[in-house]
C-alpha cells in the first residue's frame, strides 16, 4: 500500500515522499520510497511500483536489491534487537564499537575477506592480538547467522578466509600464559596495606578479605562482586556460582562451585549487611588491587593472578583434577592447566598468620578435598 508525505524543505519548496509498503505474513517485506517535487509524479510512481512488484518474479528481485543494500551496521542492529538471549557486557561493547567504524556503513553485499583483514590490521595499531580475536570472534557471529537468518548477503566464507590471514598475519593470536604468583611476602605487604586503609576508612573495600578468598575460592573479582548469601550451600561447602565465564556464553552459565575450608571461614567472617556476600563492585576491586600494586611497587601482578595461585596451590597439596576442577570450575584439563604453575610440595599457605587475623574467631580446619 502507498502513502505520500508532504514535506516542507529547508528552502521553502514542498517535497512529497511516496513510500510503498509491501506485507506478506503480516510483517513487511518490502518497503521502498522516493521523493518527488509534485504529488502527480509521486502518485504515478507508487501505482507503477505497485503494479510491477505484483509480479513474483520482480518482487523477488526488489527484495534481493533491498537486502542488498543494508549496511553491516544494520545487520549488527538486527542481531542485537532479536536477539532473545542477553548479549554480554564485553560483546555488546565490541558490536557497538564496530557500528561506529568506517566498515560499518558499507553493503553487506560487498564486504570481502580483504575489508575485514583491514578492520583487524587498524585494531592491531592499538590492541593487542588476543582483543582484535575478541573483536573478530564477535563480528564472526554476526556472518554466521545474517543470510539464513534474515537473508542479508553477508558471506560467511569470507570472514573465515580473513581469520585465516589476520592469524597468518599476526593480527590476531591467543592471551600470552601467565605464570606469575604472588610471593608470601608480596601478599604480607598488600594485606597489611589494605588493612591499614580499612582501619582509617572502614566503609572501604575489604580488600584484605577479598584478596585471601580469590586465593582459597580460586574465583574471579567479577564472580566474587556477584556471590549472594542465597546462593552459599554451608552445609555442602559450596557455592552457586552465576553467570560464569564461559568462551560460548556466560549469561546463564549458573555453576555449584566447592568451596575449600579457607574459603568458607572468610564467608562467614563478612557481615550480612547486603544479598550480596562482598557487595563491591569488580572494578572498585580491580582498581583497588591496581593502586595497592603500584604503590607498593609490586610489579606485573595482577588480581587474577590470584587465581592461578589458588588452583596451583590445590595440585601442590595432592589433589587431584576432578577435585580441583570442583573448586575452579574448570570444564577440562586443556583449559585447568594453564592455571597450574607447581612451585613447591604441600601447602604454600600453611600456618599463614593472615588467615587468622582476617577470619578471627572462624578457625579454618585443615584443607581435604571432598571425597
Amino acid at each position: 500500500m502507498g502513502t505520500i508525505i508532504e514535506r516542507k524543505r529547508k528552502n521553502g519548496t514542498i517535497a512529497y515522499l511516496a513510500q510503498v509498503v509491501l506485507y506478506r505474513d503480516g510483517r513487511p517485506a518490502i518497503r521502498q520510497a522516493q521523493t518527488f517535487d509534485r504529488r502527480p509524479a509521486a502518485k504515478a510512481w507508487i501505482a507503477r511500483r505497485e503494479a510491477e512488484l505484483s509480479d513474483p518474479a520482480m518482487l523477488e528481485k526488489a527484495k534481493a536489491e533491498q537486502m542488498a543494500s543494508i549496511s553491516l551496521s544494520d545487520a549488527i542492529e538486527r542481531y542485537i534487537t532479536q536477539s532473545r538471549r542477553p548479549l554480554g557486557r564485553t560483546k555488546m561493547q565490541v558490536l557497538r564499537s564496530i557500528q561506529a567504524l568506517e566498515l560499518a556503513e558499507q553493503d553487506c553485499s560487498k564486504i570481502t575477506s580483504s575489508d575485514v583483514v583491514e578492520l583487524a590490521r587498524a585494531l592491531s595499531s592499538t590492541r593487542k592480538p588476543q582483543t582484535v580475536a575478541n573483536y573478530l570472534s564477535h563480528l564472526g557471529s554476526i556472518f554466521a547467522i545474517a543470510r539464513p537468518a534474515w537473508g542479508i548477503p553477508l558471506d560467511p566464507q569470507a570472514a573465515e578466509d580473513a581469520f585465516k590471514v589476520c592469524r597468518q598475519l599476526g593480527y590476531t593470536g591467543k592471551s600470552k600464559e601467565r605464570d606469575r604468583r604472588p610471593s608470601l611476602a608480596e601478599l604480607d605487604r598488600l594485606l597489611q596495606h589494605f588493612v591499614g586503609i580499612r582501619a582509617r576508612r572502614p566503609d572501604t573495600t575489604p580488600m584484605a578479605d577479598i584478596t585471601a578468598f580469590a586465593i582459597f575460592s580460586t574465583r574471579r573479582q567479577d564472580e566474587i562482586s556477584r556471590l549472594a548469601w542465597r546462593d552459599l550451600d554451608i552445609d555442602g561447602n559450596r557455592i552457586f556460582v552465576r553467570d560464569m565465564k564461559h568462551p560460548g556464553d556466560k549469561l546463564g552459565n549458573n555453576v555449584w562451585c566447592d568451596l575449600t575450608p579457607e574459603a568458607v571461614a572468610i564467608i562467614e567472617a563478612q557481615p550480612k549487611t547486603s544479598e550480596r556476600i562482598f557487595p563491591h563492585s569488580a572494578i572498585a576491586i580491580s582498581a583497588a588491587f591496581t593502586r595497592a600494586c603500584q604503590f607498593l611497587e609490586i610489579e606485573d601482578l595482577h588480581f587474577h593472578d590470584l587465581r592461578h595461585d589458588g588452583v596451583s596451590r590445590l595440585f601442590e597439596m595432592g589433589w587431584n583434577i576432578p577435585h580441583v576442577a570442583a573448586v575452579s570450575a574448570h570444564r577440562s584439563w586443556g583449559s585447568l592447566k594453564r592455571y597450574t604453575h607447581l612451585r613447591q610440595t604441600g601447602d604454600k599457605y600453611d600456618g599463614w598468620r593472615w588467615l587468622e587475623i582476617l577470619i578471627g574467631r572462624h578457625k579454618a580446619p585443615p584443607v581435604r578435598p571432598r571425597s
